[in-house]
């Protein structure tokens, strides 16, 4: 269940913050993201940071499809960003990503039955040099191997820290 009374606080805080007008925009939503469970941003509290900062709803909308890190749509608790990039795709990324998959029973764009992954694609997340890469939340992994990749899933689908 969302607070939106907590909602509204925070947006007030964020307005307080030394930032650029461009920038409160992002930081306020980060800080939401930050709250809510699901890993999205839901129309109501869309509504409310429009309000709250005297912006169009328009503008929020805007940023929140433009940006990966950002979704209108309830997703796992960890998100699994795969580069799809050329580097990645010819040291095997394409197994890597089979191997998710499998591991998930899940597609690109789609979330795990327990809501705990999600499985996104993502253009070139910058770590060429140590492809094929994954990036789950804030945490990149490099240098997978299938077996790589279901181990790290493994662990975190146990509890365990990564």
């Amino acid at each position: 269940m969302i607070d939106l009374k907590e909602i509204k606080e925070i947006v007030q805080e964020t307005k307080k913050e030394a930032l650029e007008e461009q920038d409160i925009l992002i930081y306020t939503l980060h800080k939401i993201l930050d709250k809510i469970e699901n890993n999205y941003i839901p129309d109501e509290v869309a509504k409310i940071v429009s309000e709250e900062l005297k912006i169009p709803l328009s503008k929020v909308y805007e940023v929140l499809t433009f940006y990966t890190m950002f979704s209108t749509k309830p997703r796992g608790k960890y998100i699994i960003r795969v580069c799809t990039s050329l580097p990645c795709h010819v040291v095997n990324g394409r197994e890597i990503i089979q191997a998710i998959k499998e591991e998930l029973k899940i597609d690109f764009g789609q979330t795990t039955n327990d809501g705990l992954f999600t499985l996104e694609e993502s253009s070139c997340l910058g770590l060429c040099g140590v492809s094929p890469v994954i990036m789950i939340n804030q945490d990149y992994f490099g240098d997978l191997t299938p077996e790589k990749v279901k181990e790290i899933l493994r662990k975190i689908k146990g509890g365990e820290k990564i």
